[in-house]
């Protein structure tokens, strides 16, 4: 945890760019202006929530609930799949699982940060088959993108918690690559040529960005040297 913590800190220097360069170039084409729209709403904010900081602080929990969740949910889809014969699927699922835990492990840094009691957790999910699974995953990713990440940052931003927004943002940027992973899974187990999936993945242990088959020298979200990066290759 408290290393987790250092590179958090050290990553607050980079608040202001990766807000800048917060834009999905993909699916949707949806872009998200967080330096310009987050000062234009920042008095809109403070007036709806009341006090952003105790927004803030339930957003968090929240968060820390749902990547909580993320991580039992995938690690129980993988299993599914690798049971299907999608070994491939099942790879994606894992490397996506370890992604979540470091979202939920710095969202717990955070609360820890503002003194507050880390929620207990009790996944529920219901497991289907690995096409419905992977439908599963894509809604709650699209939603994680689309929605609430950008609304919890837009909270942390009023709320001057700086922490709080690079934890979310870290999060937020990672989603976008995930759902884009299960849409393209979707389309290959669609069209019977799953076996093209990628079959190895790099995880960044900062932000949980998430890599197939090759990584850059460091991760493009939090800068992280690729030689501390996660290898998922192993069911």
């Amino acid at each position: 945890m408290k290393r987790t913590a250092v590179i958090l800190v050290i990553g607050m220097a980079l608040s202001t760019m990766l807000f800048q360069s917060c834009k999905d170039t993909s699916v949707d084409k949806i872009e998200v202006k967080f330096s310009e729209e987050m000062a234009e709403n920042t008095m809109d904010t403070i007036k709806e929530n009341g006090d952003p900081q105790k927004a803030t602080i339930q957003n968090m929990k929240d968060a820390f609930k749902g990547e909580t969740t993320a991580h039992a949910k995938y690690a129980a889809f993988s299993k599914k799949a690798e049971e299907e014969g999608y070994p491939e699927i099942a790879m994606l699922f894992k490397a996506a699982s370890g992604a979540e835990l470091i979202h939920a492990n710095n969202h717990k840094v955070v609360l820890q940060r503002m003194g507050e009691a880390i929620p207990s957790v009790t996944p529920e999910f219901t497991v289907g088959s690995t096409i419905e699974n992977l439908k599963n995953a894509i809604e709650g990713e699209s939603y994680e993108f689309n929605t609430m990440y950008p609304n919890f940052i837009k909270d942390a931003h009023a709320a001057g918690n700086y922490m709080a927004q690079i934890s979310l943002t870290y999060a937020y940027k990672v989603e976008q690559k995930h759902r884009d992973f299960y849409i393209n899974a979707f389309k290959a187990l669609e069209d019977g040529k799953v076996s093209s999936l990628p079959s190895v993945y790099y995880l960044c242990p900062t932000c949980g960005n998430t890599y197939a088959t090759t990584a850059p020298a460091r991760c493009e979200i939090s800068m992280t040297d690729s030689k501390l990066f996660i290898k998922v290759d192993s069911l």
